[in-house]
């Protein structure tokens, strides 16, 4: 039996900027929780550190999709460089600020220009999108994505907080923004998956979230990150009263395998289910998942659910970034693919803090309902959609295509 992966990989350049835009993606999930630790060493202040980070966290949610909307009138080999360059300059002066001690409001004013580094994702997304669009392979590229996300928000955070803590605390940022400068370098010059820019009058005008598809599937991940977030903070309060601190790491890291995997299985499925379908059995899979969770009864048991969680999320991500390939027209791609990844970002932000609000005062038990509320919210969304979903947008949906890529 063919290997679809493998497949995926015949398109010229298809390897190249396959691992260009993963190391340029390492940054997102690398620079807040490094923020975090190098801030509470050199400030010993933990709300200082969270406030920064959260200024970073919600300027990647404002500049992403703006970046994304400029590349899609200019193409990525204009607008990232200039976009990365700024985020890396503002990076490197907020170091400099921690270590020589300027202040506070400075340290807020670099974390906000940090923000702007592009959504790397989304550039990936968009490429195999040019390369295979109208192909079943493009779902298996979507799925690859997924599980690289995955690695990606698995790696990272472990990789800012390693060097922050055995180096020096200013380590993890600066590897931050060295790989961003890297993976940005390498990513550019592939021009051959480059998606050529598509006229405007060829589209609606304005931005993708004028779109009603792209503002619901963006709600469903802002509802799905919120179970992210609330898995990432509960389980360490779960595992640290459990008297096994280290056993966070593992429910954690169930969490991601049981996503890895179903997105790895999701991708080489061939289905004719209505995409809008699958995103309903996707969201009322996430919503009865997170039952289980409210009745573990040690870090073991909270392991199982956890992993069982999991199964539904890469494939709930994937079907919904194919729904925003068939929403948008060719001119927004990049910038809807954008949004949808902000709204789990935002998801998973608002989930990590209003999770850990609650277990400060009703214990675990309170923080994964909060997770139970989410997937129900996801689910309820997904079906108040359905109609939405299956509207084709005006305008064409056709693009120019690789001619040297077999598909």
């Amino acid at each position: 039996m063919a290997n679809p992966y493998r497949d995926l990989f015949r398109a010229p350049g298809a390897v190249a900027f396959t691992a260009a835009g993963l190391v340029a993606r390492l940054p997102i999930a690398m620079t807040g929780i490094g923020i975090i630790t190098m801030l509470a060493q050199t400030r010993g202040a933990y709300g200082l550190a969270g406030a920064v980070s959260a200024t970073f966290t919600l300027a990647t949610a404002v500049f992403g999709p703006l970046v994304s909307r400029l590349v899609d009138r200019a193409g990525q080999r204009r607008v990232l460089p200039p976009a990365a360059a700024v985020s890396v300059a503002a990076t490197a002066a907020l170091l400099l600020c921690a270590r020589h001690g300027a202040p506070a409001w400075t340290l807020f004013a670099c974390a906000a220009l940090a923000g702007t580094l592009p959504n790397m994702a989304a550039m990936a997304r968009a490429r195999w999108t040019h390369l295979y669009r109208g192909s079943p392979r493009l779902h298996t590229a979507f799925s690859l994505e997924s599980v690289l996300d995955e690695l990606t928000f698995v790696v990272g955070p472990a990789l800012s907080v390693a060097l922050c803590t055995a180096l020096f605390p200013e380590a993890g940022p600066l590897a931050a923004a060295a790989l961003l400068a890297l993976g940005v370098a390498a990513f550019v010059p592939q021009r051959r998956t480059e998606p050529p820019v598509v006229p405007a009058g060829r589209g609606p005008g304005g931005s993708a979230i004028r779109v009603g598809a792209v503002r619901v599937l963006a709600l469903v991940l802002v509802a799905g990150g919120v179970i992210v977030g609330t898995v990432d903070v509960v389980s360490v309060a779960f595992a640290e009263r459990r008297g096994s601190a280290a056993g966070a790491g593992a429910v954690l890291a169930a969490y991601a395998l049981g996503s890895a995997l179903a997105g790895l299985g999701f991708g080489a499925l061939r289905l004719a289910t209505p995409p809008s379908r699958l995103l309903v059995l996707g969201t009322a899979g996430t919503a009865l998942t997170t039952l289980p969770l409210l009745l573990a009864g040690d870090v073991a048991t909270l392991a199982a659910a956890v992993f069982c969680a999991g199964l539904f999320f890469a494939p709930t991500m994937i079907t919904v970034m194919g729904l925003i390939e068939r929403s948008v027209p060719p001119a927004a791609l990049t910038e809807g693919m954008t949004w949808a990844v902000t709204g789990l970002s935002a998801g998973v932000a608002l989930g990590a803090a209003g999770s850990g609000a609650v277990v400060d005062r009703y214990g675990p038990g309170g923080g994964f309902a909060v997770a139970v509320g989410a997937g129900a919210a996801a689910l309820l969304l997904a079906l108040a959609a359905r109609r939405t979903l299956t509207r084709r947008p005006a305008g064409p949906q056709t693009a120019p295509r690789a001619t040297d890529c077999p598909v």
